[in-house]
């Protein structure tokens, strides 16, 4: 069964019984006709400017909602933006709540509702989710490369945006990060350093099974970038969560002798763990050896030592996803023609990397 969650909920704290406030109350305050409140609330027809402010003055002070029911009744939309965030197994909760928040937030500066979808039905739950009318548009995230709700998604009534790059978006607008470039950024960083050898540690076997569509991109990016360089490159996947899978990806690591190498850690959730390990064995990244994790800058910031990073940008590939989806809801608005927006990431060098030489 799908888990269907609102993110925004308005709670009243008076405590006792009391009317409730309407667009007449909202028109007598104000001194205008009720259809007048309607248009400044709906922006359908042009309004002076001194008149909406009054408008604007009335429904503060009466502190006025317009119901939801009626609103959608009228305008034939909900006014709520569902969001498909499937919480599956390996999948890093943490890093998808900047993405959620921010998502919410422009929703709300819209005046729009999220609807928050998180069991993993696949097709079924989208259409669900368009079919009932539970939603004006809906915004997808944990993108597979081969992703079976896509073509599904494509045939919807409503506009679908993807947060995520599959291998077919079926004429989708996607948004996400840059991340061929961030992989690419990763070992350029390390052969600057004068590393030869670059190891990346991967991520979980529920990640790399499922085949999400970052991962294989990343991996691209830093394959290329060796291979300009002449880098030797190692993938070490897949890493089991926790402790133990992080003891086994740092034997790997150090399996090959000489020059220490060059590490990169493009799951967030083993950052600490690897980092860990390597100095319980006395090997202390910034001085021995190198680490860049891809993660957000919180996460950077969050470890022991702080670590160089590749950044995530969550807030800006939401922000932009979010516009586009409300120029294909505005249908005065042309969407951009680019089906494909990629976001470009930013490395922050911290305490996990040797000095420039």
């Amino acid at each position: 069964m799908t888990t269907f969650t609102a993110l925004s909920i308005r709670i009243d704290t008076n405590g006792g019984r009391r009317r409730m406030v309407t667009s007449r109350d909202v028109a007598r305050v104000a001194g205008v006709s009720q259809s007048t409140v309607s248009y400044v609330m709906s922006g359908r027809r042009s309004i002076s400017a001194a008149t909406r402010r009054r408008v604007e003055a009335a429904i503060e002070e009466l502190t006025y909602h317009p119901n939801a029911g009626a609103r959608a009744l009228a305008s034939q939309r909900t006014q709520v933006i569902g969001l498909v965030v499937p919480f599956t197994p390996g999948a890093d909760t943490t890093g998808l709540l900047p993405f959620i928040e921010t998502i919410a937030s422009c929703a709300r500066e819209a005046d729009h509702d999220v609807l928050l979808v998180t069991a993993n039905e696949g097709s079924a739950g989208l259409k669900r989710l368009a079919g009932r009318s539970l939603c004006d548009a809906i915004v997808m995230m944990d993108i597979e490369t081969d992703d079976a709700r896509i073509p599904v998604a494509a045939t919807l009534s409503v506009p679908v945006i993807l947060i995520g790059v599959p291998a077919d978006n079926a004429g989708l607008h996607c948004v996400d990060l840059d991340f061929p470039l961030a992989g690419r950024m990763a070992v350029d960083e390390l052969a600057a350093l004068g590393h030869r050898r670059v190891v990346l540690v991967g991520h979980p076997a529920e990640v790399v099974e499922r085949g999400v569509n970052f991962v294989g991109r990343f991996e691209r990016g830093a394959t290329d970038a060796a291979s300009a360089h002449g880098v030797a490159l190692e993938v070490v996947a897949p890493v089991a969560p926790g402790r133990d899978g992080a003891e086994a990806a740092v034997e790997q690591v150090l399996a090959v002798g000489g020059e220490r190498p060059g590490v990169v850690v493009p799951n967030s959730q083993a950052l600490q763990p690897v980092l860990q390990v390597l100095m319980d064995r006395g090997l202390h990244p910034g001085r021995d050896l190198s680490l860049i994790a891809l993660c957000t800058d919180a996460a950077a910031e969050a470890v022991t030592p702080a670590a160089t990073n590749v950044s995530l940008e969550p807030r800006d590939v939401s922000r932009r996803a979010m516009q586009i989806l409300f120029q294909l809801l505005d249908r005065g608005q042309e969407p951009p023609d680019e089906l494909v927006q990629l976001i470009p990431p930013r490395l922050t060098r911290r305490r996990t990397t040797l000095p420039s030489p």
